[in-house]
């Protein structure tokens, strides 16, 4: 398992009864996570000091329940050296669906490219990466800290103005980004009759989702093709192709496999694939946050 263990402003405290403690900077909060299916003695301190809970429905859905949190605050990522350095701030507020606008299980990949962008960028050679599904902006910053330039795509305005937010707060406001609202599919479509080409793809599509014209996304249907589609926009020797999976069904031996069909099968190089995971502090165990398919030489 690859496990994203360098956070200092990000923890998970404890995790039972479907539910995982986290802190957030200086704040508490407490949501539903599906792969908690223990119960266990909830000893830790902070389980009655929570500053926000997304509580679920029984009807679908749920609702937060906040005491003493802001409508908006701000958690920093520090870069690894090899990777540039820089420390990431991203702003986070509590939304639909018991999201807070981060995924911080990420940050192992993050991590990963950026070393290999550094190691190139070093040398004084360009990096091109493509960042589809790019929500608020993690792997972009990321991508752009360590010198790339990146093209981020997102369908939805709203994702994309928060993610040009998160550039600004890492003073990153000015680094070579191109900022889309597009469906993903259409736009790499486009940009392969276009003829351009990518050192590096980065794709974290949604289990189901809607483009803005109402183009339906279902990841099981969809990933074999899109994964395909995307590998037409490598150029002759890419640098690295990333896949991420949060549908429990898509276990990491068949991101191997369509990676493998798709990509190493042009260029050669390795795939590798594995669960992802954040330390839990309580237990000192790993909880699994979903899956990651990485390529490379």
């Amino acid at each position: 398992m690859w496990t994203a263990d360098n956070w200092k402003d990000y923890e998970i405290l404890d995790c039972s009864s479907g539910e995982k403690l986290e802190r957030w900077g200086k704040y508490i909060l407490l949501r539903p996570d599906p792969q908690v299916i223990w119960n266990t003695s909830k000893e830790n301190e902070f389980w009655s000091k929570l500053n926000g809970h997304y509580i679920r429905s029984n009807r679908g859905g749920g609702e937060w329940k906040f005491k003493n949190l802001p409508q908006q605050w701000s958690i920093g990522y520090d870069m690894p050296e090899a990777a540039g350095g820089t420390r990431l701030t991203f702003n986070l507020k509590p939304f639909a669906f018991k999201h807070t606008g981060l995924f911080p299980e990420q940050a192992v990949n993050w991590d990963w490219f950026g070393k290999l962008i550094k190691n190139k960028t070093s040398h004084g050679k360009e990096v091109k990466v493509l960042n589809l599904f790019a929500y608020t902006g993690g792997a972009t910053l990321a991508a752009a800290s360590a010198g790339a330039k990146v093209t981020h795509v997102d369908a939805s305005k709203g994702m994309v103005g928060w993610a040009r937010e998160n550039a600004a707060s890492s003073g990153l406001d000015t680094a070579p980004i191109r900022w889309i609202v597009d469906d993903c599919v259409k736009f790499v479509e486009r940009e392969i009759r276009r003829g351009n080409k990518y050192d590096g793809i980065i794709m974290d599509p949604p289990s189901y989702g809607r483009g803005p014209k109402g183009e339906i996304w279902k990841i099981e249907d969809s990933i074999h093709n899109f994964i395909k589609l995307c590998s037409r926009l490598l150029n002759d020797k890419p640098l690295f192709f990333l896949v991420n999976s949060y549908t429990t069904g898509l276990a990491p031996a068949v991101l191997t496999y369509m990676i493998s069909l798709e990509v190493k099968k042009s260029f050669g190089g390795q795939v590798f694939s594995e669960e992802i995971g954040i330390p839990v502090t309580e237990s000192g165990l790993i909880l699994p946050c979903g899956a990651s398919g990485r390529w490379s030489f």
